[in-house]
């Protein structure tokens, strides 16, 4: 390990309590602004990617991030109490010795196994996308427009036109350190672990291995969705890097509120006012869905506040598993601004009534 005190989460930008693939993602991003090849002449640039290749050889390792997250640098000095030495060691099978092949091979020089970074996926993108409740409930197609890093086309992704071996690690990707009689393997600070260095860096991407692009493309939405639903697109995301795929994107919805209809899961409610004789002597009246007008039958004598069902009226699964009902809910309408002929068929309506319907109100005492 270099003499670096600095705090390894603080060299990466990553808070403590990043995951593995944040830091991962980290390091990429940091690798490739300082790489020498793309800083040449820089001394700053040099010492940055050193500072940022020991800390990921820190922190890309669940065990050692374990170690440096209880005792900090100390962890990786040999004079600190409870020193463990082979600890640090990486130690990948090569002989029957209890995986001590590769550890005796670092010692003696013979090391052959070569490293090379794992193709990584891009990252996921999220957009969002507002919907009426009409065109939640119908399913819409739209198209959108999308700005995101694709892989270099002119370098397939590499960064560069063309590449030779890391001199300094032979093209193994790591590196061997001596401390004293041992000697501990970790990644080539010249090379990012990847055993090669760029001859010509790519003049498109400039050596991201990335370039930007703005598409517009066609998103359909299916019926049934919600606020809240997702809408995946599979490989429209950030591009990856050492080969791998790109991340995916995807449509976040938001529903607007509808001014009649209410929803709560897959069923539907609106409030549908209907006369004082409608609801008295019953009849078939129309009522708003969804899918458009239809016909629903009111009983003689309904109340207001009665709620009746029209069963499969109410919104689609999106996953194909039927649909909600409709639910209306009764509000009978008193006439207003009555003149005399009126007020005096209301009053006859009035004697019709065989009780009072308050009395058992005013029995309990309210």
């Amino acid at each position: 390990m270099a003499s670096t005190t600095k705090d390894y989460y603080e060299i990466l930008g990553v808070s403590r309590d990043a995951s593995q693939e944040e830091i991962k993602k980290a390091f990429r991003r940091l690798a490739r602004k300082y790489h020498p090849d793309l800083n040449p002449g820089n001394k700053e640039a040099e010492q940055r990617f050193k500072e940022i290749n020991e800390a990921y050889d820190v922190l890309g390792d669940p065990k050692k991030r374990a170690e440096y997250d209880r005792l900090g640098h100390q962890a990786f000095t040999s004079g600190y109490e409870g020193f463990e030495g082979f600890k640090d060691f990486d130690f990948t099978s090569g002989f029957d010795f209890g995986g001590f092949g590769d550890f005796f091979s670092d010692l003696f020089g013979e090391r052959t196994t070569t490293f090379r970074e794992a193709p990584l996926k891009g990252a996921d993108l999220v957009m969002r996308m507002t919907l009426t409740m009409e065109e939640a409930f119908s399913g819409v197609t739209r198209p959108i427009n999308i700005t995101r890093h694709i892989s270099c086309p002119r370098c397939g992704g590499r960064g560069a036109e063309s590449f030779e071996r890391c001199s300094r690690c032979g093209g193994t990707g790591k590196v061997g350190t001596r401390k004293g009689f041992f000697s501990i393997t970790q990644t080539c600070p010249d090379c990012g672990g990847t055993g090669r260095k760029a001859v010509r860096i790519c003049t498109q991407c400039r050596g991201s291995g990335s370039i930007l692009k703005t598409e517009t493309v066609k998103v359909r939405i299916p019926p049934g969705v919600d606020t809240g639903s997702r809408v995946k697109l599979s490989g429209m995301g950030e591009a990856g890097s050492n080969g791998g795929p790109p991340g995916d994107l995807y449509i976040e919805i938001e529903v607007l509120p509808h001014p009649f209809f209410r929803r709560d899961g897959s069923d539907v409610y609106v409030e549908v006012p209907v006369t004082v004789p409608e609801a008295a002597l019953g009849g078939k009246i129309e009522v708003p869905t969804l899918d458009g007008l239809t016909k629903m039958t009111l009983p003689p004598g309904t109340q207001g506040g009665q709620k009746f069902r029209l069963k499969g009226k109410g919104f689609p699964d999106p996953k194909g598993g039927g649909r909600g009902d409709q639910y209306v809910i009764v509000k009978i309408v008193v006439p207003r601004d009555l003149d005399s002929k009126g007020r005096e068929l209301i009053s006859r309506l009035e004697t019709l009534y065989k009780e009072n319907p308050r009395e058992r109100l005013v029995r309990r005492g309210w």
